[in-house]
């Protein structure tokens, strides 16, 4: 998992429409709120997909809960 963490950082520094300058304190930030994120979404999509009685988590499981979340 810690060599996710340069590639999340870039993917923000090119999204960002300014040239902003985000210390490492904030880029910590967004990077516990994205794995706090995902880590809600994989755990909506594990309920998912045991309603329906599947063994493993699909696709389609995490784009109902996404599609719902929003």
């Amino acid at each position: 998992m810690l060599a996710k963490a340069p590639k999340l950082k870039n993917t923000i520094k090119s999204k960002m429409k300014s040239n902003v300058n985000v210390r490492p304190a904030s880029e910590a930030m967004i990077e516990l709120l994205t794995l706090l994120f995902l880590s809600s979404l994989a755990e909506e999509a594990k309920a998912k997909a045991f309603e329906e009685k599947s063994a493993t988590i699909r696709a389609h499981h995490v784009k109902s809960v996404s599609k719902f979340h929003f």
